[in-house]
């Protein structure tokens, strides 16, 4: 007679492999993708968000500040860029919030797959949504007038390092969507974060017109500093600290949040 062994639900979890932990993040991206897929109005603020935001500050405020809409939209397409994936990565917090609030990170649970794969599964798939917000702010650019002046290898690098930010900042947002009560609170209080970081860069003025007491904090502001990559890569001129402070900001974000919001993530399901 053959004696059944009773495997206890998440078992495997602990044993599991970093291969196979990379397969079930993959499995898990390819899930979200699926389900983007098939709610497009979920895109609706990276999709929408630069189109209005160019047209608005190119036709109404274009003129005023730079004498030219023309003109000004080569100063501020790189600096739209920098914004919209940053906001962008408000919504992984959100919908991490709302899986959670719905039980379905507990279904995740108690399947056999590595805890932390939902996570990073969620994470992996938002590389898409930042590469599409990218696409679309340099298309809609392109069709208003901007120009890139360097090469196509300089321009490809200004997005994949505008990808790489939104993926740092994607761990801010996983962190509060962890330790936040409702998905509303995240949006809140992710709005709260990337605001004064848009607002208080070069996104849409120069530095040396704001205020002197402002200029300090908008030379640390990685808004500022992924703008500054994107618009030398974009249309030529120095790029190596404004490089170096994105890359600094990139790596510290995902030093301190990743291991944050892994620790959250744990304690939560």
């Amino acid at each position: 007679m053959t004696t059944a062994t009773v495997v206890p639900v998440g078992a495997a979890t602990g044993s599991t492999r970093p291969f196979k932990t990379i397969r079930h993040s993959a499995a898990l991206a390819k899930r979200s993708l699926i389900k983007t897929m098939r709610t497009p109005e979920a895109l609706l603020d990276v999709t929408l968000q630069p189109v209005i935001f160019l047209l608005l500050f190119t036709y109404v405020f274009g003129g005023a500040i730079a004498g030219s809409q023309k003109v000004y939209l080569q100063y501020l397409l790189p600096g739209i860029l920098a914004q919209t994936i940053a906001m962008s990565a408000t919504a992984i917090g959100v919908n991490m919030n709302t899986d959670i609030s719905k039980g379905v990170f507990d279904r995740f649970r108690s399947l056999p797959i590595a805890r932390s794969a939902p996570l990073v599964g969620a994470v992996l798939a938002d590389f898409v949504r930042y590469a599409l917000v990218a696409v679309i702010t340099l298309t809609v650019g392109y069709a208003m007038g901007f120009r890139i002046q360097t090469n196509p290898l300089e321009a490809g690098a200004a997005l994949l390092v505008a990808v790489a930010f939104a993926l740092a900042m994607s761990w801010v947002s996983v962190f509060i969507g962890m330790v936040a009560r409702t998905p509303g609170s995240v949006q809140g209080i992710m709005i709260l974060v990337v605001l004064p970081l848009s607002f208080g860069s070069t996104t849409f003025v120069k530095t040396n017109t704001l205020p002197g007491w402002m200029q300090g904090f908008v030379n640390v502001n990685p808004i500022t500093h992924l703008a500054g990559v994107s618009r030398s890569l974009f249309l030529g001129g120095p790029v190596a600290n404004h490089m170096l402070w994105t890359f600094g900001w990139i790596v510290g974000l995902t030093a301190v949040f990743m291991p944050l919001a892994l620790r959250a993530y744990g304690r939560k399901v």
